[in-house]
């Protein structure tokens, strides 16, 4: 509770000193808007339903494209840290392409699939699906050798093995993957709602991100940037932190 309370007051301290210094005319920059400004659109977006139904339309993007990515790149990046074969061609090519900006899958999938939603979760899928693989690949070969031996010695063979010794013992970089993807799939998802409008299903947050930017609206662009890294931060504390709590508390490695 301490921890919350210090937390709060700094960001309200921040809050009212850069409010201040906007008012003051001492940080007159047309980048800059005040926090009452963003404030302001806030309220007026969300009592219109706008960012709400916005913020519903790039959540549903969001999370099937990433539980998509998750469902297929973790056995992938398993299979890849089993198999030598697989390290020197899927391996390879995984590593390439994630070195690709997401964005340059934007142009491929509307041409491949048009304006729709199946373009918007091509490019989604493409930019976190590799991190998750080799994220996953890169947390199994960080296993010590040891475990491996040591298993083997006491009878576990083949697939046991895998999922009951290097797949736990590999979790901490797995889980760092999944937090590594699900930045990748935000990123993806931003440049995807930018490029591909869908009619049917409605604007996203990257969409109403653009129409911000067409009109100069500073305001605006900044709130929508605050309602994403808000989504962001609840995401990390009801998906990932809870994961990372069990895992210091079953390895003997929390400070509690």
């Amino acid at each position: 509770m301490k921890r919350f309370w210090t937390s709060s007051l700094f960001f309200l301290a921040v809050i009212l000193v850069w409010e201040f210094l906007v008012r003051r005319g001492i940080w007159d920059s047309p980048l800059m808007p005040s926090p009452s400004d963003i404030g302001l659109y806030l309220i007026q977006a969300f009592q219109s339903g706008e960012l709400i139904d916005a913020s519903w339309v790039t959540c549903k993007r969001l999370f099937l494209g990433y539980f998509v990515s998750l469902a297929v790149g973790l056995p992938l990046g398993l299979l890849n840290a089993r198999f030598r074969f697989l390290q020197d061609t899927l391996g390879v090519v995984a590593l390439g392409l994630q070195t690709l900006p997401s964005v340059c899958w934007a142009p491929v999938a509307l041409i491949t699939f048009g304006q729709n939603e199946v373009a918007m979760f091509f490019i989604v899928l493409m930019g976190s699906l590799f991190s998750i693989l080799l994220a996953t690949t890169d947390g199994i070969q960080s296993v010590p050798p040891i475990y491996y031996r040591a298993a083997r010695t006491m009878g576990s063979d083949g697939f046991h093995t895998w999922y009951a010794v290097m797949l736990p013992a590999s979790l901490p970089f797995v889980v760092s993957g999944m937090k590594q993807g699900w930045a990748f799939a935000w990123r993806s998802l931003m440049g995807a709602e930018i490029y591909v409008i869908v009619q049917k299903t409605g604007a996203g947050l990257g969409l109403l991100l653009h129409y911000g930017r067409e009109v100069h609206d500073i305001a605006a662009v900044a709130g929508i940037m605050v309602i994403i890294v808000v989504i962001g931060l609840l995401a990390d504390k009801i998906m990932f932190s809870p994961f990372e709590r069990f895992m210091h508390t079953r390895w003997g490695t929390s400070r509690q």
